[in-house]
């Protein structure tokens, strides 16, 4: 009933962290990144980004990559497919080649994206089931 021993939290390490994680200009890292915190990004990452909260890359920063996160605040480069489960910001200067998966979609104008956007509540999409709800184009004959 009674017990000396401490108490765990397990749950402290599910919790999204306070902490703030910078990779600056100049830096590259060739890897994949995960983190509980907001990370921000002003160097290169050639990898996976993994955010349980906010992902800001800046206008210096390159993302070689998939991005996984709550929120993203981009300004910089990304090269692969952005998974935002909140708020995804596209700032002015920034230049995106991938798809867009998001809950909500911001533009500023100026900004370059070429890839497929779906916009709303967040889930993974088949293809192929797609493919298969869209309706035959029939050609007209005589």
């Amino acid at each position: 009933m009674f017990s000396n021993k401490p108490k765990t939290n397990n749950t402290s390490s599910e919790a999204t962290s306070s902490s703030i994680n910078l990779i600056g200009a100049g830096t590259v890292i060739d890897g994949e990144i995960k983190s509980n915190g907001d990370i921000r990004i002003d160097g290169t990452v050639n990898g996976a980004v993994h955010s349980k909260a906010k992902v800001v890359v800046g206008p210096t920063g390159v993302v070689e990559g998939d991005v996984h996160c709550q929120n993203a605040d981009i300004s910089g480069a990304v090269k692969g497919t952005t998974h935002v489960s909140d708020t995804c910001f596209l700032k002015a200067t920034s230049r995106i080649v991938g798809d867009i998966v998001t809950g909500k979609f911001v533009v500023e104008v100026g900004a370059n994206f070429t890839g497929n956007c779906n916009m709303g509540q967040v889930k993974e999409i088949n293809y192929a089931d797609r493919q298969k709800e869209q309706p035959a184009i029939r050609q007209k004959t005589g």
